[in-house]
């Protein structure tokens, strides 16, 4: 509480003398072709700046003992970090890469399966080809995908979950013949042309959450752009943003599905008293749902440039932060373009991911302007709540950083 009554005493007395200068340097003499020279008082900043990293200080020290907590109680392993106002506050590694072995130090850089986390970013490349011309968002996917069989599909209901369209994973358990051998998007595709399941509704009358809309979000990626879709989120997303510890992970070329992963952190789950390395399985694949993979750095590099609109303008990004669907009872948060909407707090975006040993959060407080992103090697682990309570907790008192001060000058 000391520090923050500092801080305010410290800012006003800043403004005062902010304006005293401005008011005499804007002061003439009654004789107009004279003006007073003023020297405006020199400002020794390094006590403002000496003041938030105090603040900072402490904040870390509180996030640290929490997810300390965390480990001993839940097992938590994986990395952490959290930023408000374009500052990163606290960002730290929990645990092992090994898991089972307690070896191999996970370090902040470590690249994780972001499971559903990655919808975001196909939604993200999908909204770079409509700001680049290629695409509507309203036009039916069978002009992209010709062979795709049902009718009144859009990119908008893909996107917002409103499409009605069955699940591919089913689809797949029930009709892929070899469970050894890897299941691609095309693959997922002709499963849709051969078999043609029922749907759950007509396109737009509901909201059905179902990882088949995003999967085909990548397939209209590839053939709108022309490229493979690792290689397109590659060149337009994580080069231009140096996300250096990215990548998408498939099969292509592979005849028989690995046994592991080999690339990234290894996720683990539990059997009995022993954690053991999650298999590597058939519909890992199918993209765009699922199976990108970075880092908290990288990924904290992606919120920066949501916030500094440096892969789309605002008049596009902002559609993936409008609800897509009206307000339900039932329905406890709204979706947006890959992100979920928190209906009980506002401008606040978020996605959870879950997908064979990895467990994923990351949270968008847009009106206090707080990032919080955790990534778990582990499939089971801390509950949300937790997390949560971070971001709800007061906000710290800080001065804008230099990105912030840049966007504001534009």
């Amino acid at each position: 509480m000391k520090i923050r009554v500092r801080n305010h005493i410290g800012a006003g007395f800043f403004l005062l003398i902010l304006f005293v200068s401005v008011f005499y340097t804007g002061c003439s003499d009654s004789d107009k072709n004279k003006r007073r020279a003023v020297t405006v008082p020199t400002i020794d900043t390094r006590f403002y700046i000496d003041l938030d990293s105090i603040e900072i200080a402490k904040k870390a020290k509180e996030l640290d003992k929490l997810f300390i907590h965390l480990q001993k109680r839940t097992g938590f392993n994986g990395t952490v970090l959290y930023a408000e106002k374009g500052r990163v506050i606290f960002q730290k590694a929990y645990g092992f890469r090994n898991v089972r072995r307690h070896r191999d130090s996970l370090r902040i850089d470590d690249a994780f399966q972001l499971a559903s986390v990655s919808k975001m970013f196909s939604a993200m490349a999908i909204m770079i080809l409509k700001n680049d011309g290629r695409l509507n968002y309203d036009e039916d996917i069978r002009t992209y995908l010709p062979d795709f069989p049902y009718e009144g599909v859009t990119c908008r209901l893909l996107m917002n979950h409103r499409s009605g369209l069955p699940r591919y994973m089913s689809l797949a358990y029930d009709k892929w013949p070899d469970k050894k051998v890897p299941m691609d998007n095309d693959d997922m595709m002709d499963l849709f042309v051969k078999y043609h399941p029922d749907r759950y509704f007509k396109p737009n009358t509901g909201f059905h959450y179902c990882n088949t809309n995003y999967a085909l979000l990548a397939n209209i990626v590839e053939a709108v752009s022309g490229r493979r879709f690792e290689d397109f989120m590659k060149d337009r997303i994580f080069d231009p943003l140096g996300m250096d510890h990215s990548f998408v992970y498939n099969m292509r070329g592979d005849t028989i599905v690995p046994l592991y992963i080999g690339k990234g952190v290894p996720g683990y789950y539990r059997r009995g008293w022993r954690w053991r390395e999650m298999e590597n399985d058939y519909l890992n694949g199918v993209m765009g749902d699922k199976n990108i993979y970075t880092s908290v750095t990288d990924l904290y590099k992606y919120d920066r440039a949501l916030d500094e609109l440096t892969l789309l303008p605002d008049s596009i990004l902002r559609e993936a932060f409008k609800p897509g669907s009206k307000k339900y009872w039932k329905r406890k948060n709204n979706y947006g373009f890959g992100w979920r909407l928190k209906d009980d707090m506002d401008s606040t975006a978020f996605h959870f991911g879950w997908w064979k040993g990895f467990r994923t959060f990351y949270i968008r407080d847009m009106k206090h302007r707080k990032t919080l992103i955790v990534l778990s090697n582990k499939d089971k682990g801390p509950g949300s709540a937790n997390f949560w309570n971070i971001i709800k907790s007061d906000t710290l008192m800080l001065g804008p950083c230099e990105s912030l001060k840049r966007r504001s000058r534009r």
